[in-house]
């Protein structure tokens, strides 16, 4: 799974979450566990402007301190993850990408999007356009 880690910070009587790795990505709740339901939010949306922007995706640290903590990323959006990535290793664009797969290129802006609840049919249909296969894991929880 892709975790990126978060730093919490007391302040004003709630916390301040930013990411070391994705400095655009900062978020905050009240206690805890709100800023750590925001933080997924902040996340994934920070990484897709990275994608919009056709920037390489940071690549996650390990959680250092007592104040970080691993925030995970959707299957789903750890699928689109992969699939940008992947992408961008062979050198192939979004429209490529569509004429391979015989749909128009906002379906991929779709597809890329981490915001976007897509099917993972299609994402799968896209790791096969690009001779890829897409594989699922189970772990245990931490």
């Amino acid at each position: 799974m892709i975790a990126y880690p978060a730093r919490f910070k007391a302040e004003r009587g709630g916390f301040v979450l930013t990411f070391p790795d994705v400095p655009e990505a900062i978020t905050e709740g009240n206690s805890e566990e709100e800023a750590m339901q925001y933080a997924v939010d902040a996340l994934e949306r920070a990484l897709s402007v990275y994608v919009e922007r056709r920037m390489d995706l940071p690549t996650p640290s390990k959680p250092r301190g007592k104040d970080m903590r691993a925030v995970y990323l959707p299957v789903l959006s750890e699928a689109k993850v992969s699939l940008y990535r992947t992408m961008r290793q062979a050198g192939l664009r979004k429209a490529e990408l569509a004429r391979r797969m015989g749909c128009q290129k906002s379906q991929v802006d779709r597809l890329l999007d981490l915001t976007h609840a897509s099917r993972m049919e299609h994402i799968e249909q896209a790791f096969r356009a690009l001779g890829k296969r897409l594989v699922l894991d189970v772990e245990d929880a931490a």
